[in-house]
């Protein structure tokens, strides 16, 4: 049996005075019109794939929102998948120059686009993607892989650092991470956590917010303290990320579950995170930017 083919993609909208536009790419090899997406390369998580190929395609740099519905079907090579999420313009595109992949973009009205898909899958996705609600994503994040305790012969545990492939994946974290449009990071002040942020930070030239209450051994001992600034970073607007250990992440999950009413059994809230695995959570915000407490969707990518 053929292997699947994975693939991510967009419904890329754009709202202004003149009404609400969609984007869709022609691609001549194929002759059809269709929304932009393509197939994930070796190794990367979907979120990244469905940026980088909207990217190629459109010439428009792209913010993730909530995700829609995945797509499954058949073709010549066997069965294919395509995630995608809802997607907004926003600026250091490279500008779109017709290629052999896709020679012309056009931005339609959403009953125009629909009428103008060629494959009839797609045209539910463009009314999933307008009944949407804007969102602001909370990333829960375990350090990428660290030495083992029993290897480690320094003193201080929190000291403790990330090996040479807990390294690679924090770099890999920038990438997906950034697609969601991350804009604040806050982490456990143990030297795994901070290392495993880093590369994050210093891409979007933004600081670290040390949180050391998130640390195992600050956590432990004032858990309902911790408990209480994980609630007011929860409530706030702003794309953020939060890095942490094993042993929290069963806490923090759950007062996230409770905060927001979500199940705390859910399979995607599962506090077994592998090594640089995160979850993300996708609030709704409304008018003026104001969170409104509710969620809109989970998403979780283990390592």
């Amino acid at each position: 049996m053929a292997a699947t083919i994975q693939a991510a993609g967009v419904v890329l909208v754009r709202r202004g005075p003149s009404g609400i536009r969609v984007c869709l790419v022609h691609r001549p090899r194929q002759n059809d019109w269709s929304l932009p997406k393509g197939k994930a390369d070796p190794g990367e998580l979907m979120p990244t794939t469905a940026r980088r190929e909207a990217t190629e395609e459109t010439g428009s740099d792209v913010l993730l929102g909530a995700p829609l519905r995945q797509q499954r079907y058949r073709v010549d090579s066997g069965p294919k998948t395509v995630d995608y999420w809802v997607a907004h313009i926003r600026p250091g595109g490279p500008g779109f120059k017709p290629n052999k992949e896709v020679d012309r973009i056009e931005w339609m009205t959403p009953a125009k686009a629909r009428a103008r898909l060629t494959y009839p899958r797609d045209r539910q996705l463009i009314l999933d993607a307008l009944s949407t609600p804007h969102t602001s994503p909370l990333v829960v994040l375990r350090h990428a892989e660290a030495m083992r305790r029993s290897d480690y012969r320094g003193g201080n545990d929190t000291r403790r650092p990330l090996t040479k492939y807990g390294l690679t994946q924090a770099r890999a974290l920038v990438a997906p991470l950034t697609a969601f449009g991350i804009a604040r990071v806050h982490s456990s002040d143990s030297r795994r956590c901070m290392q495993t942020v880093e590369p994050l930070a210093s891409h979007l030239k933004a600081g670290i917010v040390e949180e050391s209450l998130f640390s195992e051994e600050i956590f432990s001992r004032r858990p309902k303290t911790a408990l209480r600034r994980l609630r007011s970073l929860a409530v706030r607007s702003a794309p953020l990320v939060i890095c942490s250990h094993r042993p929290v992440l069963p806490d923090l999950l759950a007062t996230l579950a409770q905060e927001f009413s979500l199940k705390v059994k859910s399979p995607l809230l599962r506090p077994s995170l592998d090594p640089g695995g995160f979850i993300v959570i996708h609030r709704e915000v409304g008018p003026r930017n104001r969170p409104t407490g509710r969620v809109i969707a989970v998403e979780r990518f283990d390592g």
